[in-house]
């Protein structure tokens, strides 16, 4: 069960919604603000004060006043001009990730919905409704307009949604796509017939870029960690040193993510036969990819740090416009009454994830680079260690090995590189009043790329690094986190012993790096010491 308060939503909260189906309420103290919230737009609404997106027009129609008896319309009709979206649709988690930030931030209490519409929004959640949302057409600003209001529609009865099962229904069962006005009486709703403000509050805000975001920052720190653990049986299968990872390098440089995975290292091939077995050895240093991978893994869990600060915060924000405040939190500019005062601002603006997104894109980037490094270090015979056959295959030439899995991994790498910073681009809208937008989003669809490009790098790495251990003398034991990894891929894919297609291996691979399971495995097996 997860609770909405307005005030404690988590990145894994977030998951546990999107991805497992988690059970969502809301808090009586939360259902309070709104209540109060709605109270204040009614009374703005009787005033007959002038409010933007209450009895005006939106974006360039600012100045267009709206008479009382069309108010409702207005929100009706601005939900349907703005699902304008175009391109793939969203994925199924993505959707429920949007959708649960959506409520969480109409809790804050400054966005004037009636409690129905956050109760209908929570019930669609856990009775499985899911509204058809295409991915592309928002800017970051005002908010992510058209994803929201694609998945708004079905609030109206309009619009698509795919359907679960329902009680007692199979786990496999196939959702079923149907009309927004079956969707919900599918699930004993009835369509909403939205009042004032409420349809702006319904899409002005950032929720499709933080809800992508939230399940980035958790998958981004499984990485890391994945990454350090194939890293580390790089390095031990190569005969590389793990004293680029003493503390006292460390402690005179004492960045925190350098330390975290310094110290993942020793960890995992703590106890390990074959460190020490050359550890008195000529070898002087190791190439940068193993004798860096503290200084370049350590930044890396720095910008998700970045990140995960970000994304805390803004799931507990008020991102729409207008904002409703209690009239003695602001001043006498304010439109509205004497009990609330309405202010108009730009919390909708993305540009405080899009930088983070696209420095993660970058960061990724580097972790995937420096992986495809150690993978060739592994792989190449101009390069690679005595003890290892040419791409780890006991007859080179009659048979090519591993050698294909190094090109996939430099695809991958190549198409991060590839990929823009939306952050830094800008086209005008809405007849230039919105003359500067984030492109929060597309930073968001850039940073899973580039995290899902990595998964299949590091999952190269796994298993080559695996393959590899096939090649170190049988005495030598592993360490005690790398030999659990060893075992991890072992289950999965078998030893290369003849030249097969290793599609699977890859996929395999990959599946490996981004399994929670895994990194939960081998932090079990080092004592709980993973960073």
């Amino acid at each position: 069960m997860v609770t909405l308060d307005g005030e404690s939503l988590t990145p894994e909260a977030v998951v546990a919604v999107a991805r497992e189906d988690a059970e969502v309420a809301v808090s009586e103290d939360a259902r309070d603000a709104v209540r109060r919230a709605r109270e204040w737009i009614e009374g703005v609404t009787e005033s007959g004060e002038a409010v933007y997106g209450v009895n005006t027009g939106f974006g360039e129609l600012v100045d267009e006043r709206i008479p009382p008896e069309d108010v409702d319309e207005l929100q009706t009709n601005l939900v349907r001009s703005h699902a304008a979206g175009a391109g793939r649709e969203l994925p199924r988690e993505a959707v429920r990730a949007m959708m649960v930030t959506r409520v969480n931030a109409l809790l804050k209490g400054h966005s004037g919905v009636r409690e129905t519409v956050v109760d209908h929004l929570v019930a669609m959640l856990n009775r499985g409704v899911h509204p058809v949302v295409k991915s592309r057409g928002s800017l970051g600003a005002s908010g992510d307009l058209s994803p929201l209001a694609h998945t708004s529609l079905v609030l109206l009865g309009e619009g698509e949604a795919d359907v679960d099962g329902g009680e007692g229904a199979d786990a496999s069962t196939e959702p079923e796509r149907v009309s927004g006005a079956e969707a919900l009486a599918r699930v004993d709703l009835d369509p909403h017939r939205l009042r004032a403000k409420e349809g702006l509050a319904l899409i002005n805000g950032t929720q499709l870029t933080v809800g992508l975001a939230a399940l980035l920052v958790v998958d981004a720190e499984r990485l890391a960690s994945a990454a350090d653990v194939a890293g580390a049986l790089s390095t031990e299968v190569t005969m590389g040193s793990t004293v680029p990872s003493h503390p006292a390098i460390t402690d005179v440089r004492p960045h925190e993510g350098q330390a975290a995975s310094a110290g993942n290292v020793r960890r995992l091939t703590e106890d390990s036969d074959v460190v020490e077995s050359h550890r008195n050895c000529d070898r002087v240093q190791d190439a940068y990819s193993f004798r860096c991978l503290p200084q370049v893994h350590g930044p890396v869990r720095e910008a998700v740090d970045h990140l995960r600060n970000a994304v805390e915060t803004e799931l507990n924000s008020a991102t729409d416009n207008p904002l409703l405040f209690e009239r003695d939190r602001v001043d006498e500019r304010a439109s509205g009454t004497d009990r609330v005062g309405v202010l108009s601002g730009g919390n909708f603006h993305g540009e405080v994830l899009a930088l983070k997104l696209d420095y993660l894109t970058s960061a990724l980037t580097e972790l995937g680079a420096i992986s495809e490094r150690r993978v060739d270090r592994m792989l190449n015979p101009n390069i690679q260690e005595p003890h290892l056959p040419p791409f780890l295959t006991p007859e080179s030439g009659l048979m090519s090995g591993y050698m294909l899995a190094q090109y996939t991994a430099a695809a991958m790498v190549n198409e991060c590189r590839s990929l823009g910073r939306p952050s830094t681009d800008n086209t005008p809208v809405s007849g230039n009043q919105e003359d500067h937008v984030s492109m929060s989003a597309q930073s968001a669809f850039h940073a899973r790329t580039a995290l899902d490009n990595v998964e299949t790098v590091v999952g190269v790495e796994l298993v080559c690094g695996a393959q590899a251990a096939e090649f170190v003398d049988d005495d030598l034991a592993l360490g005690s986190g790398t030999g659990e990894a060893y075992e991890a891929i072992r289950e999965v894919v078998p030893e290369l012993a003849t030249d097969r297609p290793i599609h699977e291996d890859v996929e395999r691979g990959a599946a490996v790096a981004r399994s929670p399971e895994f990194v939960e495995r081998v932090d079990a097996a080092i004592g709980g010491d993973l960073a």
